[in-house]
């Protein structure tokens, strides 16, 4: 699916970008970045077609998914741990 036919289907869907972002607990950021690509990945082309789907069908589909508790990923790995501050200079 392209971005623009992701785009539209936001509309159909009657959501922005932002809080479908939200909701799926994936950062906006990542989702922006499918522009300049041209294309969003299979999974978010599913889901957004299934809310489309749900929204003409009369279903709530956001009380659904926020049921599920969605947690955000976070980075892990070298280079993404939190580094102590450490006020006090040294002054040789």
């Amino acid at each position: 699916m392209t971005f623009i036919e992701f785009k539209k289907l936001l509309l159909d869907a009657e959501i922005t970008l932002p809080k479908f972002s939200k909701l799926i607990k994936v950062s906006e950021k990542n989702i922006q970045a499918y522009k300049k690509k041209g294309e969003v990945p299979n999974t978010i082309a599913v889901i957004i077609t299934s809310f489309v789907t749900m929204h003409q069908m009369g279903v709530d589909y956001r009380s659904i998914i926020e049921t599920l508790e969605l947690k955000a990923k976070t980075k892990k790995g070298a280079g993404f741990a939190k580094k102590e501050k450490n006020p006090i200079l040294k002054v040789s």
